[in-house]
């Protein structure tokens, strides 16, 4: 494809279209059933997807082959449409003028349509094309598996995508010498937009809860991450990027889209790992001593005048105010964090046994040792007179956490205050991309002591995001 193409999906998430794989279910006992809101909404649990009832829009999608995929989608083009006619005066001056042609394709017909120039054959994605001004999906592979595996307001919010980047050239918001990841960051910014607009009542065809219809939306965006930052086609950002991306559309409408430059993109990258070592791939097998590593690397961090003790011979620690959170436990009364290393080392090992899968399970040694973060900052909490077992506890821990993963970036000991040290454990580029796929799914990095978090995926990784670009100061500030 040329330059004048904007991509939905990564190119390597074209070759797991083999398989599919469960949507994101938490695991975590949720008693909060509404402490906060989601960026201003209601936590909800009703449906999510197309609105039972409501007739197809008369949308022209050319070679179609007339099934529910391309209805599905026809009905989402005629929501984005509706919103950006209302919309496009946020952001720019003059009227709102829709894409000229929407298509579709089954990547498996070798005389199928061309799509800006180029054939179809083959062509897993969706995409917006400037020159003829066209957006196309492939209704045969990719979309039916986002469906499938992450529910229809995963394909919308594609759509959403790629309709963000024919407003960026309508609104004259970029040029094409601008850097990739600010088109793609845009683009997620004003999917998040357009999600806010459909969760808030507001779309004729379809519906979205805030709580696992929300958490499913943001799943998807992990699927499609730039996972090899070393890639110079990775464009689109890490999954902790498009999250952020998608989470300031969603909060803050879409005229905080249009400030997303490559100075803001740059200024929230700050000093978080961008690209690996040669001969690195950023883990840290999950073992006793490198448990006790990181465990001294947050000793530093935070320099409490008590600091928990380790003990590494389980997550059950017969403790006497708390229950037990395998894999990983904190114990008010005696001031320990248990840790089931075994247990813990599972969590932590990359899955590469089913590579064909769509799945937003990130496995990583992050995916552990932020587990051990979130209980070390219980002892935080504790040690500032903060309650244990609220809402306020849960996200605070998932917030804290976030300013551990900050303070250990390679960088961080220049902003941090720490010095260099070979003997601390530092971040790696896709640690924060594993971290968030914990906190979509279980959210056990977002509990308060007993393990009980809060029903929203969106408000879990907002809070690790405030940590990781705020600081401890903004934890104490927003979660009291």
């Amino acid at each position: 494809m040329n330059r004048y193409v904007r991509l939905a999906v990564p190119a390597l998430a074209v070759a797991l279209l083999a398989g599919c794989a469960s949507r994101i279910e938490g695991n975590a006992v949720s008693i909060y059933d509404n402490p906060f809101t989601v960026a201003g909404l209601p936590v909800t649990s009703g449906p999510s997807g197309p609105r039972i009832g409501a007739l197809d829009a008369d949308i022209v999608v050319e070679n179609t082959d007339g099934g529910a995929v391309d209805a599905l989608a026809g009905n989402a083009i005629a929501d984005i449409e509706a919103y950006w006619g209302r919309e496009f005066g946020v952001i720019a001056k003059g009227s709102f003028d829709p894409v000229d042609t929407i298509m579709s394709w089954d990547p498996s017909e070798r005389r199928g349509p061309r799509f800006c120039g180029e054939t179809t054959f083959d062509f897993v994605n969706a995409a917006y094309c400037t020159r003829g001004d066209v957006i196309g999906w492939d209704r045969a592979f990719l979309m039916p598996q986002l469906i499938e595996t992450f529910g229809p307001m995963a394909a919308v919010t594609v759509l959403a995508h790629e309709y963000g980047h024919a407003i960026q050239y309508t609104a004259g918001l970029v040029a094409d010498d601008d850097p990739g990841i600010v088109f793609e960051q845009q683009a997620d910014c004003f999917a998040g937009a357009f999600m806010r607009h459909v969760a808030e009542g507001d779309a004729p065809h379809f519906e979205l809860n805030t709580s696992d219809g929300l958490n499913n939306v943001l799943a998807s965006m992990v699927l499609f991450r730039d996972s090899d930052p070393n890639d110079p086609d990775s464009i689109h950002g890490s999954a902790f990027e498009r999250v952020t991306a998608m989470q300031i559309g969603f909060t803050d409408g879409a005229a905080s889209c249009t400030r997303i430059d490559a100075t803001e993109i740059e200024s929230r990258r700050a000093d978080l790992p961008q690209y690996f070592d040669s001969s690195d791939d950023g883990e840290l097998p999950v073992t006793a001593e490198a448990v006790e590593m990181i465990f001294e690397s947050f000793h530093r961090v935070f320099e409490l005048p008590s600091p928990p003790q380790l003990d590494l011979s389980g997550a059950e620690l017969n403790c006497s105010d708390a229950n037990a959170t395998a894999p990983v436990s904190y114990c008010p009364a005696t001031n320990t964090v248990g840790v089931d290393v075994e247990a813990l080392a599972e969590r932590g090992t990359p899955d590469r046994s089913r590579p064909g899968e769509f799945s937003a399970d990130v496995r990583g040694d992050y995916n552990a040792y932020v587990l051990v973060a979130s209980r070390y900052a219980l002892a935080v909490q504790q040690a500032a007179g903060q309650s244990l077992t609220d809402a306020q506890t849960a996200l605070r821990a998932a917030c804290l956490s976030g300013v551990v993963s900050a303070a250990l970036s390679p960088a961080g000991p220049l902003s941090s205050g720490l010095e260099p040290d070979a003997e601390m454990v530092w971040l790696s580029p896709g640690d924060l991309d594993e971290a968030v796929s914990g906190l979509l799914s279980d959210g056990l990095a977002a509990s308060d002591v007993n393990g009980n978090t809060v029903p929203s995926g969106f408000a879990r990784v907002d809070a690790f995001r405030t940590g990781v670009l705020g600081g401890e100061a903004a934890c104490t500030g927003r979660y009291r």
